[in-house]
């Protein structure tokens, strides 16, 4: 892939980190709810901590399919992407195929690699020869943030 190609992917997905920090109440009880009014202890959550293991290499994407349903993610879901991390069978991964961006589940097999879908609707691609395609596995989906309630 060309370095344009590759800075058109990397530069629209930017994270912003500061935004991922929040100020939160962290309470204890021994059953049931904690209650509003008892003690809490304010602190400032830092999901940086938690969820971006190395920030140079992390991008934030949104899910824009189902095809990886299967796997609890859907549409709209926020994905974080680890750039850093090596690919490794049965990682969710972002992967380039012919210009376009796929959500897929990465299995090598012993002369083919195939990315697979967690949903019947949508077919597994099987890449033969890495050389002669435009394929590149862009980065491998460390975490997924998703909606429960609107």
């Amino acid at each position: 892939m060309s370095e344009n190609n590759y800075k058109k992917y990397s530069s629209k997905y930017k994270p912003d980190f500061d935004s991922l920090k929040s100020s939160v109440n962290l309470s204890s009880t021994a059953t049931g709810f904690a209650s509003p009014v008892a003690d809490s202890i304010e602190c400032e959550l830092d999901l940086n901590k938690y969820l971006v293991k190395n920030s140079v290499a992390t991008f934030f994407m949104r899910a824009n399919s189902y095809a990886m349903l299967g796997a609890g993610i859907k549409t709209n879901d926020l994905l974080i992407v680890d750039r850093s991390i090596q690919v490794k069978n049965k990682d969710i991964v972002i992967a380039i195929y012919n210009g376009e961006l796929m959500l897929r589940r990465y299995y090598q097999g012993v002369e083919k690699i195939f990315l697979r879908p967690e949903n019947q609707k949508y077919q597994t691609l099987v890449i033969r020869n890495v050389d002669e395609v435009d394929f590149e596995i862009w980065g491998v989906v460390s975490y997924v943030v998703s909606t429960v309630c609107k």
